[in-house]
């Protein structure tokens, strides 16, 4: 019985081998219809001493040899390494010697062997970092300024939450569903934006944007339900989740910081510092007001805001040595599904208490949106 049911399952699978391989051998001739035209990504450009690096990915559906680099439609001698032939999704990097001058605009364009050509705008030339301790040690710092500190002046707030009435803490938990409502439209937003500029086509950005956020979602539904199971660590499971899902959040978060400045392509000042920083507050927030009904101690309070903050420590680090367009957006839309799941799963506890239309819930959702908006307004 089992090897027939083995059976029934393998021979759909093996008859699509089998239409694969004959579509990409014999019948790929059937198939050749047309002109297949060459496509590259300009992924990144960075700003070296007398020199400027250009990260290009083959996107396109057959092989591509670069032949020429120009920056500003003039011709420059460039070195590819490992060398100039791309094959389907491979990434090479251009080095171009060019005494470039900061902040000034520039084109840099890359001719392929038929004579395409292929170009990216640069606002305003800033010198890259350097990989070393020092941006190690600069990316942790901002790491902890926008996601750990944050968070925990954000839980602060456990006393007052706990010692409210009724009424209050309805409020208090719906501001964290409208927190985490507004996180992942904004996660999602980041994205989208970010494949929109960075991400070669190839990836369908848009489409990753949606299966990263819907396996996430369903993935931390998974993961709820089984913590529901056991007596006594629903309350206590739903606050990890939740400062889980923030995490998630802030690494995405981290990780297109970290890409900006290990890029040199943001002056990131104090002000911005404090935009992200404030927005990041309210997150201590809503994890303070799950925790509350956790009974969570002193320990396990900081232990659930390292959980939510620590990951924009690890992002920048990730975005500043080694930044891919295509991890910020997976990232960025995790942490957008885990912001939904964990939201649904606060507002169905509310409709299960009975307390999902009252006005103290109707108002803490308007406000966790209005909070997130409001300091989401000194980050740009």
């Amino acid at each position: 019985m089992r090897a027939r049911t083995a059976a029934a399952g393998a021979a759909p699978l093996a008859l699509v081998v089998l239409l694969m391989a004959y579509v990409l051998g014999p019948g790929s001739a059937v198939l050749e219809l047309g002109v297949a035209l060459p496509d590259i990504t300009i992924e990144r450009v960075q700003f070296e001493e007398s020199e400027v690096r250009v990260e290009v990915r083959n996107t396109g559906p057959v092989p591509v040899e670069i032949v020429m680099a120009d920056i500003n439609d003039r011709i420059q001698p460039a070195a590819v390494e490992p060398d100039g032939r791309l094959e389907r999704l491979e990434s090479a990097l251009v080095r171009i010697p060019f005494e470039w001058n900061e902040a000034e605009p520039y084109e840099v364009g890359l001719t392929v062997a038929d004579g395409t050509r292929f170009a990216r705008q640069v606002g305003a030339a800033a010198p890259a970092l350097e990989p070393g301790a020092e941006l190690a040690g600069l990316l942790a710092l901002v790491g902890v300024y926008v996601g750990i500190v944050p968070v925990m002046i954000g839980l602060l707030w456990m006393p007052f939450i706990r010692r409210t009435g009724p009424a209050w803490r309805s409020f208090f938990f719906a501001l964290t569903a409208g927190l985490l409502f507004f996180l992942g439209i904004d996660a999602a937003e980041e994205a989208l934006e970010i494949s929109a500029e960075w991400l070669a086509p190839a990836f369908n950005g848009t489409m990753l944007v949606a299966t990263a956020a819907s396996i996430s979602f369903l993935a931390l539904h998974w993961v709820g339900a089984r913590a529901n199971l056991r007596p006594g660590r629903g309350p206590a499971a739903a606050a990890v989740i939740l400062a889980g899902s923030i995490g998630l959040h802030n690494m995405g978060e981290g990780l297109a910081i970290g890409g900006a400045l290990g890029a040199g392509s943001v002056a990131f000042g104090a002000f911005l510092v404090a935009g992200f920083a404030l927005h990041n507050v309210t997150e201590g927030v809503a994890i303070a007001s799950s925790a509350s009904r956790a009974r969570a101690g002193a320990v396990r309070l900081a232990g659930l805001g390292l959980l939510a903050g620590a990951p924009a420590v690890l992002g920048a680090w990730a975005g500043g040595f080694a930044y891919s367009p295509l991890a910020a957006v997976a990232f960025l839309a995790v942490g957008s599904g885990a912001a939904f799941q964990v939201a649904a799963s606060v507002s169905r506890q509310l409709l299960e208490e009975k307390a999902l239309a009252s006005a103290p819930a109707a108002a803490g959702f308007a406000a966790g949106m209005a909070a997130m908006y409001a300091t989401g307004l000194m980050i740009g």
